[in-house]
């Protein structure tokens, strides 16, 4: 009997293959999302923080290369998350390998992490270095054909309790997004 230890793969994190990406970018295209802000998927999103209190809430839409968050909130005033006492910008994309939403398309249901550094695979995600995050809460956004067409969720610097409560809304949320979002007619009823 033998033992063949596993191989690091340079860091914990490894970013999971989606192989759905070039049908979800087709689709998007479709639906004209993932390319531009929309202030509908911003207003939602911070509606989604208000209820759950989080600092920021998103509407992720990725691709092959990176994720684009269509919907946005963030604080007026970032936490300071660095020891030099500065916040990092938050921006409207990202790499595939930052954050924890690819996680939540390949997997194609709700993440809840109360605490990354509890997650060894997680904690060493660049989020967490870059902008402190310490908890996410995230649902895909499954679509009528069965597509994962992106994400909903919230984030906090702080480790957060999410619950049940939290996992509930955060899974109605998205399906009511889906519903909105497959009956486009040119305009973005959210």
């Amino acid at each position: 009997m033998s033992y063949d230890p596993p191989r690091p793969a340079g860091r914990l994190l490894l970013t999971p293959e989606d192989k759905e990406a070039p049908a979800r970018t087709h689709r998007l295209r479709r639906l004209g999302l993932g390319e531009r802000p929309e202030p509908a998927l911003d207003a939602f999103a911070r509606r989604l923080a208000e209820l759950t209190g989080a600092p920021y809430a998103m509407v992720n839409f990725p691709d092959e290369q990176r994720q684009f968050y269509a919907g946005l909130y963030v604080p007026a005033v970032a936490p300071v998350v660095r020891g030099d006492g500065t916040s990092p910008r938050v921006g409207r994309a990202l790499p595939r390998d930052h954050g924890f939403c690819p996680h939540v398309v390949a997997r194609r249901k709700a993440l809840v992490l109360e605490d990354v550094r509890d997650y060894p695979r997680f904690a060493g995600n660049p989020v967490v270095d870059e902008f402190g995050i310490r908890s996410y809460l995230g649902a895909p956004l499954l679509d009528g054909t069965g597509l994962v067409l992106g994400t909903v969720s919230v984030a906090d610097v702080e480790p957060r309790p999410w619950g049940k409560p939290g996992l509930t809304a955060i899974k109605e949320h998205a399906a009511q997004l889906v519903l909105r979002l497959e009956g486009l007619d040119g305009s973005l009823p959210c």
